[in-house]
C-alpha cells in the first residue's frame, strides 16, 4: 500500500507507541524521519534510535524515554505542514510550542532544525511538527 504521509505515519507511530509505554517501535526509513529523530534525540524526547538494514528500504528503531514514574518524555506530538496544506512561516514568526517547554521541528533551507536554532540563525522555512 503507498503511503502518501510518511511523516505522519512515524509521527503517529512514535505518539502511539510512546502513551502505550512500548520500549521500542519500528518506523519505515527516510531521510527526513531520520533528521527528526536526530532532533528528538537531541531534545531528550526519545533514548535512542538505529536504523537496520533489510532488503527494501531498512527500518528505524526508535527507542523511548521515560521518567522514574513511567511518564513518557514524549507528552504529545501534532504534525502540523500536511501535503494538502503547507504551512511556511518567516524566521520572525515561528512558534514557541509550550512557552518554549516544547520544540517546533523547522525545514530550512540548511536542513532541519529547531525553532529555537532557526530563529537564531534567522532563517524561516515549513513547520513540520509540533512536540511537547
Amino acid at each position: 500500500m503507498a503511503v502518501t504521509d510518511p511523516i505522519a505515519d512515524a509521527l503517529t507511530i512514535i505518539r502511539n507507541a510512546s502513551f502505550a509505554k512500548k520500549d521500542v517501535a519500528e518506523l519505515r526509513n527516510s531521510k527526513i524521519v531520520e533528521e527528526i529523530l536526530k532532533i528528538f534525540k537531541k531534545e531528550n524526547f526519545i533514548a535512542n534510535y538505529k536504523l537496520i538494514k533489510d532488503t527494501k528500504q531498512g527500518l528505524l528503531r526508535v527507542y523511548f524515554k521515560y521518567d522514574k514514574d513511567g511518564t513518557p518524555a514524549i507528552m504529545g506530538i501534532k504534525r502540523i505542514s500536511k501535503p494538502g496544506l503547507r504551512v511556511y512561516k518567516q524566521s520572525d514568526e515561528l512558534p514557541k510550542v509550550y512557552g518554549g517547554l516544547g520544540v517546533a521541528v523547522i525545514s530550512t533551507s540548511k536542513g532541519l532544525m529547531t525553532d529555537a536554532a532557526a530563529r537564531d540563525s534567522k532563517m524561516g522555512g515549513e513547520i513540520i511538527c509540533y512536540a511537547w
